[in-house]
């Protein structure tokens, strides 16, 4: 046996309206809190990872072609281990 209570329905009917506006708030306290996190990132002027990957890997590159070619500037540049000697033209003895 079922009754229909006018105070009971009512009360339902404010609970649900409230839960509703509670998620409502909820929603739109995660909305703003997810601009105000963008805002500060913005304003700290910060890298995005994938840009910070790719400018990584870009350095890593250009370290090895440096490394590459000072390797061939340091072995031109050292001195032979043995003595030199310097040939000195022949002076004619007319001359």
């Amino acid at each position: 046996m079922q009754t229909r209570n006018p105070f009971l329905d009512e009360f339902a009917k404010l609970t649900t309206g409230a839960m509703g506006l509670a998620q409502a708030a909820g929603e739109e306290a995660r909305t703003a809190f997810r601009a105000q996190a963008d805002r500060f990132v913005a304003d700290m002027d910060l890298v995005r990872r994938d840009e910070f990957d790719a400018l990584k890997a870009e350095i890593a590159a250009l370290r090895a072609e440096v490394a590459a070619l000072k390797s061939p500037a340091k072995t031109a540049k050292k001195p032979a281990t043995g003595t030199s000697t310097a040939s000195v033209p022949p002076q004619d003895a007319a001359g």
